[in-house]
């Protein structure tokens, strides 16, 4: 099975793709699709659409794992802008035909490191590990995805709970 797990933002939307075989996880291939600060809202969605369209269509995944949205009270805008760029994401899967499954950040965090209020350098930490990366992924986006595929891999249909070394 292959999983494209997508942590989605503005301007930095982190992605990454694991596939598990039956000799265990695969990194794939990860990245970010990155959108310019300056351009208009519209202009910045769709850029963010139509490059995730494409690693959807380069990596042919079979269900997207996306990052629930949340938000922090002092911080309503990010969770604005978080949510456009959920949307362009889930349009790019709709049209796409490929399913999406939205995990919330504390889940992923407790899947992946086994706490579900993990740091962000612990989540780093954790991946590098399990694919034997010789530096942590980054940015911190790119993590964050790869950990998101990670718990796709054993969420949508293998009873596996994932073991951080």
């Amino acid at each position: 099975m292959r999983v494209l797990g997508i942590d989605p933002g503005l301007g930095t939307t982190g992605y990454g793709v694991v596939e598990l075989t039956e000799s265990g996880l695969r990194l794939c291939e990860a990245g970010t699709v990155r959108t310019r600060p300056r351009d208009p809202l519209p202009e910045r969605l769709r850029a963010l659409y139509e490059g995730i369209s494409e690693v959807i269509r380069e990596c042919r995944p079979a269900v997207i794992a996306l990052e629930g949205l949340y938000s922090e009270y002092r911080f309503p805008r990010t969770a604005i802008l978080m949510a456009h760029a959920r949307g362009a994401v889930c349009l790019a899967a709709a049209h796409l035909d490929v399913p999406v499954a939205s995990y919330p950040p504390a889940q992923v965090k407790n899947a992946v490191v086994g706490v579900g209020n993990a740091s962000k350098a612990q989540v780093q930490g954790t991946v590098q590990r399990m694919f034997a990366l010789a530096d942590p992924p980054s940015p911190n986006d790119v993590a964050d995805a790869l950990a998101l595929a990670v718990t796709g891999c054993y969420r949508q249909g293998n009873p596996l709970v994932v073991n951080a070394r």
